[in-house]
C-alpha cells in the first residue's frame, strides 16, 4: 500500500524540480536576455539624444525667423492703417499681455492708433450670467438713441450695444458714438464683471481687433461651451458690421473645431465677413493681423496663418508710383 507520506514526497520532489528547472532555464537565458535590454536601451538613449540635437537646431531656425520678422515687420506694415484706429478686446484672461502689447505696438508702426483695450472677464460668455447681462443692455445699461436687434439672444445684445459704442461708422458723414455713452456702457458691463479695461481710456475706433487664445476648457460642458464660443462670434460680427472691419487673432488652439477662430471659419458666411489669423502669438501672425485690417477697409476678409486652408499672410499692399 502506498501511504500519505509516499504522496508527500512525490509532490515535494515535483516541486523541487520544476524550481530547479526554472532556476536553470532562467540563468541560462539571463544572459541573452540582459544583452538585448542593454542594447535596447542604448538605442533609445542615442535617439534621445538625436531628437533633443533636432529640437535645439528647429527651436533656433524658429527663434532666428521670428526675429527677422520682427525686424522687417515695422517697414512691412508701414502706413497701411495711417490716419486708422483700433480698439483691441481681448477675449479671456488666457490672452497674453505680450501679445496685447506687441500688436498694439505694431499698429502704431503701421500709422494707426489704438483707443483703447477692453478685455472680456468670463463672465462675459458665461451662461449662467446671461439673464442679468441681457437686464442691464435692455434696461438702465441702454444709452439714448442706441437701438439692438429684436430679439432675446444676450449674445448679440450685448455684442451689438458695444459694437455701437466702441465703433466709428464706416458710412461718409455717419456721427461717431458718444464717448459719454461709451463710458456709461464701459462702467455699467465692468460693475457686472463681465468685461475690465485695460488703459487708460477707451474711445470709438475705426477697426476692432479680438484677440483670443485657446478654446473653451474640457470642464465646461459641451452646450455651455458652444454657447460661450457663439457670444464672441455675435461680438465679432458686431464689431465687424458697426465699423470698418474687425480682425479675429489668435494662437493654434484658437482654430481648433470649439475655438473662437475655428469656428468662424467653419461658417462660409461668418469667414467672409470677419478676417481670422491663427498664430498672432508669432511676429508673423501679428504682421497677418495688422495687413489683415487695411483689407477690411478695401472690403475683403480672409483665412491667415499655419492653419488648413489658410493663406500665410495677407497681399502685401500695392507700393504708391
Amino acid at each position: 500500500m502506498i501511504d500519505f507520506r509516499y504522496h508527500l514526497v512525490s509532490l515535494i520532489a515535483v516541486f523541487l524540480a520544476v524550481a530547479l528547472g526554472i532556476v536553470i532555464g532562467t540563468t541560462a537565458l539571463n544572459a541573452p536576455i540582459l544583452e538585448d535590454l542593454e542594447g535596447e536601451v542604448a538605442a533609445l538613449a542615442e535617439d534621445k539624444r538625436e531628437l533633443e540635437t533636432q529640437t535645439r537646431e528647429l527651436q533656433a531656425q524658429v527663434d532666428t525667423s521670428d526675429a527677422f520678422e520682427q525686424a522687417v515687420a515695422p517697414s512691412l506694415v508701414a502706413g497701411n492703417l495711417a490716419g486708422r484706429s483700433v480698439v483691441l478686446v481681448a477675449a479671456g484672461e488666457d490672452v497674453a499681455t505680450e501679445t496685447v502689447e506687441e500688436v498694439s505696438t505694431l499698429v502704431g508702426q503701421a500709422g494707426g492708433t489704438v483707443t483703447g483695450t477692453v478685455r472680456l472677464q468670463p463672465g462675459y460668455s458665461d451662461p449662467a450670467t446671461a439673464a442679468e447681462v441681457q437686464s442691464y443692455v435692455t434696461g438702465p445699461g441702454l444709452p439714448t438713441g442706441v437701438t439692438l436687434p429684436e430679439t432675446d439672444d444676450t449674445g448679440q445684445l450685448v455684442g451689438s450695444l458695444l459694437a455701437r459704442v466702441l465703433m466709428r461708422p464706416a458710412a461718409p458723414g455717419a456721427p461717431a458714438p458718444d464717448t459719454a455713452a461709451l463710458s456709461s456702457v464701459l462702467a455699467g458691463l465692468r460693475a457686472l464683471d463681465v468685461l475690465d479695461v485695460e488703459s487708460s481710456s477707451v474711445t470709438p475706433a475705426d477697426f476692432a481687433v479680438v484677440l483670443t487664445a485657446g478654446a473653451p476648457a474640457e470642464q465646461d460642458a459641451e452646450q455651455d461651451a458652444a454657447q460661450r464660443t457663439d457670444t464672441l462670434v455675435d461680438l465679432a460680427l458686431a464689431l465687424d458690421a458697426a465699423g470698418s472691419g474687425a480682425v479675429v487673432a489668435g494662437d493654434a488652439a484658437s482654430a481648433g473645431d470649439t475655438g473662437l477662430v475655428g469656428v468662424i471659419r467653419a461658417d462660409p458666411e461668418n469667414s467672409v465677413a470677419v478676417s481670422t489669423v491663427d498664430n498672432v502669438d508669432a511676429a508673423s501672425g501679428r504682421i497677418s493681423t495688422v495687413l489683415a485690417l487695411g483689407r477690411e477697409s478695401q472690403g475683403t476678409s480672409g483665412a491667415y496663418g499655419t492653419g488648413e486652408d489658410a493663406q500665410p499672410v495677407p497681399p502685401l499692399p500695392a507700393a504708391s508710383p
